[in-house]
């Protein structure tokens, strides 16, 4: 077990840092304590395995806004056997409400702040939005001549509408004349059939006589 002594300097009381080196240590389950000074810097203890450490350290040294870290001091020195969790070391009641609200404070202000960049990119936004809103008004003008112009598509439609049903009737129609025909032809050809066949029949009768009566003389 590895144990240190850290120095956090910067803008790290009132801004709610403690509660977040805290989440740290319990998520890596680590344990020591952390604390604020009076000069404005804040102090932790932390020990645990070596890599752990690593983790907690590099983490520390990134925290959330509105914190600013300007400097981590860390000392090596020696683990303490009655520790086994980490928690926050509170100071007085009265520094600890005014550490509260400070930090209140300070996040305020910093949402203030980006209220007030977000507010000025609104106006650029406004601005042109009304330049869009022109432009839309020539859309506008613009679409009420190709409304009139689609109303010219939709008669001209109509009439191709018409006539691909006159088309399609006379095709129907032809159709039909000429499944009739094909019938018709049908049974002329049928009729002709019989008839060559019946003209076989007697030519071959005939032969068949001819042939008969040669035989018997």
């Amino acid at each position: 077990m590895k144990a240190y002594a850290v120095s956090v300097i910067g803008r790290v009381q009132r801004v709610g840092y403690r509660r977040y080196v805290l989440e740290v240590a319990q998520e890596l389950g680590v344990s020591g304590f952390v604390k604020n000074e009076e000069d404005g810097t804040v102090s932790i203890h932390i020990q645990g395995e070596e890599g752990v450490l690593e983790t907690f350290l590099d983490k520390i040294k990134n925290p959330p806004p509105p914190a600013i870290i300007r400097e981590v001091r860390i000392t090596p020195t020696t683990p303490k056997r009655g520790l086994k969790i980490f928690k926050i070391r509170y100071g007085r009641l009265a520094d600890e409400l005014q550490e509260g609200l400070g930090a209140m404070q300070t996040i305020f202000t910093s949402y203030w702040d980006e209220f007030r960049d977000f507010r000025t990119e609104f106006r650029d936004f406004k601005t042109e939005f009304r330049d869009f809103r022109s432009e839309f008004r020539d859309f506008r003008t613009e679409f009420r001549d190709y409304r009139g112009e689609f109303k010219d598509f939709r008669e001209e439609f109509r009439d191709f509408r018409k006539e691909f049903r006159e088309f399609r009737d006379l095709s129907i129609k032809l159709s039909q004349e000429t499944i009739e025909e094909v019938r018709g032809m049908r049974q002329d050809l049928r009729a002709l059939l019989d008839e060559r066949l019946a003209r076989l029949e007697r030519d071959i009768a005939e032969i068949k006589a001819r042939l008969g009566f040669v035989s018997s003389s």
